[in-house]
């Protein structure tokens, strides 16, 4: 294979190894690689992570990362999203590396698929592209061609792990599923399901791949800026004792929590006030939780977060960053899991980025309800860079279009939305969750709902709960003696 040094506007080409000038950061797009002169550095240079972002973003799934002998934690973040968007992640075995430090850091994340030495990576890599998962331009075979198979499978990640992922976006599910196949080199669901069943790892192995997500500290800059101006806002006339609540569910490893913490932090000080922050967050993944909860990051967050807040916020602790402990004070990290436990409440702000897109939209018809009923009247929720309120406009107000921001709206709301939500009922205790068995009746009835509706039909009037335009949203007991809908 021939080797030439990358151009700017250069088209990728078959069979050619292009390498990256001196003092050019490189990122694809279309097929095209752009080169540009790196930014002022406030820390180590990150080109391997750019150019991996870049191409997780232009590639998707067909996207591949490897990382050889070198020094340094450069390229670590680049292969998690590379991994987020369903590619391949390959990395030096360590023994065989003169520099072992970049593919030890990469191993570390848990995401690399092959650890290999070199001259075991070409076979794999061509079996691996070979497979019918990189050839297949579209998902949803599985879903098509075995359904059963698939809801065999659904079944035994929420028997073995707890998470029922049938809410889940099948698109999404069957090519992590499918991934995890051509990782294996498996042709047929029924032998990947097979394996799951005899091998209780691979289980937890494909139960972490169905979690993972692109995360980052201020991801979509100009957002966060924006939610910043509106929380200085929301705060100028709040009293002197007054404590921000807020709430970032599918939290992940903590970088959009502690972003927020700053962002609140740096609020209170421009306003010189001294105001108090809880947020929590919160994640299914124990493993993301117990990350967060440290506070430690690697050196390559540099390219994410500005100097003067890498100076403000963070200590250098060798080749990692953590969290000052004003910040980490601010913020309680625990396992929860949206779809099943109910939420926090009373909140000024809900920071739910991202997680929304991988659920079906039956799904996220309850749980648009549910964050409207979590905030506070005029509270702001923050969504990610594609998803948004949909139909649920009598909600949510536009804050801020552009940036994903809305305001809780004061109309008349379906409670029956919330009422209806399949949650565990559950008990806060300083940041964690105690669990308790659903209190039920001989014959299976759930009390403490049995008690609410006696309540209400004993003592409360017939009502009918409206929107703004006169849209009948929920009604109780019988309203036929005041009114007849037609």
């Amino acid at each position: 294979m021939r080797v030439v040094q990358a151009e700017d506007q250069m088209e990728v080409q078959v069979n050619l190894v292009h390498i990256i000038p001196p003092n050019k950061e490189m990122a694809i797009r279309n097929g095209i690689l752009i080169l540009t002169k790196p930014a002022e550095a406030h820390g180590p240079r990150l080109f391997i992570d750019t150019f991996f972002r870049s191409l997780a973003e232009a590639r998707k799934e067909k996207a591949i990362g490897i990382i050889l002998s070198g020094n340094g934690m450069d390229g670590t973040l680049g292969l998690k999203a590379i991994k987020a968007e369903g590619g391949m992640a390959m990395a030096q075995e360590t023994a065989s590396a003169e520099y072992d430090s970049m593919p030890r850091n990469a191993i570390e994340t848990g995401v690399v698929d092959y650890v290999l030495p070199p001259e075991k990576m070409p076979q794999q890599l061509i079996r691996y592209v070979e497979h019918a998962y990189i050839q297949q331009p579209k998902a949803g075979p599985l879903e098509e061609t075995q359904p059963e198979t698939l809801q065999n499978i659904l079944r035994l990640l929420r028997t073995q792990t707890g998470y029922d992922f049938s809410s889940y976006k099948k698109n999404t599910i069957c090519r992590r599923i499918e991934r995890r196949m051509n990782v294996h080199q498996i042709e047929n669901a029924a032998s990947y399901l097979r394996l799951l069943q005899q091998n209780s790892q691979e289980v937890a192995v494909l139960f972490k791949e169905l979690l993972i997500g692109v995360t980052s500290f201020f991801r979509d800059s100009e957002a966060f800026e924006k939610l910043k101006e509106k929380m200085a806002e929301w705060l100028a006339d709040k009293p002197k004792d007054y404590r921000v609540r807020v709430w970032a569910p599918g939290c992940s490893s903590g970088e959009e929590v502690y972003s927020i913490a700053i962002i609140l932090k740096e609020c209170f000080d421009d306003l010189k006030r001294n105001y108090k922050a809880q947020i929590f967050g919160t994640d299914i993944d124990e493993d993301a939780i117990e990350a967060a909860r440290a506070g430690y990051y690697p050196s390559s967050i540099v390219s994410d977060v500005a100097p003067q807040r890498l100076k403000s916020f963070f200590v250098k602790e060798g080749d990692s960053y953590r969290l000052k402990k004003e910040i980490r004070e601010m913020a309680v990290f625990a396992v929860q899991d949206i779809i099943r436990h109910p939420p926090f409440t009373k909140l000024d702000l809900l920071s739910c980025r991202n997680l929304l897109i991988y659920l079906d939209p039956e799904l996220q018809k309850k749980l648009l309800p549910l964050f409207h009923y979590a905030l506070k009247p005029g509270g702001i929720l923050f969504l990610g860079n594609s998803e948004s309120v949909g139909n649920f406009v009598d909600l949510f107000s536009v804050l801020d279009k552009k940036s994903k921001l809305f305001k809780r709206k004061e109309s008349a709301f379906s409670t029956d939305a919330v009422l209806q939500f399949p949650v565990d009922h559950t008990r806060r205790e300083t940041g964690t969750f105690s669990m308790r068995q659903d209190v039920k009746g001989r014959q299976g009835v759930f009390i403490p709902a049995l008690a609410e509706k006696t309540l209400l039909d004993t003592y409360a009037p017939a009502c009918v709960l409206i929107t703004s335009n006169g849209e009948i949203l929920y009604t109780h007991a019988r309203t036929g003696k005041y009114l007849v809908l037609g």
